[in-house]
């Protein structure tokens, strides 16, 4: 299976949005994780992609939206009202053996560490947001 590639980092003023895409949605369960400077990785968004289901961390709940667009066969996570802490390197992975009901488990603190949960990971996209 293809590994997933990510794209639509950059540079941002706090406030403002951007629209990152991971490609090609090819595995059951599929999310966006992120590693800041100093930091653990962590969590921010998952999709069970075989009905949709959607899960957040607490810290983006409202302000990213995690989709599908089956049609292109592309991932998105839309980021509104940045906040210079979502800085961090944005990975889009995936697993084909998680079931519905242990995907978001991968939003719990210490999921996501070592990354050895997920089958296959991107090699990320830059977030910056500055204050």
């Amino acid at each position: 299976q293809a590994q997933p590639v990510e794209s639509g980092g950059g540079s941002v003023q706090a406030g403002g949005s951007l629209r990152l895409s991971c490609a090609p949605i090819n595995r059951r369960c599929m999310g966006w994780f992120r590693q800041a400077p100093g930091k653990e990785r962590e969590g921010v968004a998952v999709i069970y992609t075989f009905d949709g289901s959607t899960y957040y961390a607490d810290s983006v709940k409202g302000r990213f939206t995690i989709s599908q667009d089956a049609a292109k066969n592309v991932l998105y996570l839309q980021m509104n009202s940045l906040k210079p802490e979502d800085t961090a390197m944005y990975y889009c992975a995936a697993d084909s053996h998680l079931d519905r009901d242990v995907c978001p488990t991968l939003l719990e603190e210490g999921m996501v560490t070592t990354g050895g949960a997920l089958d296959a990971w991107g090699q990320g996209t830059l977030v910056t947001v500055s204050p």
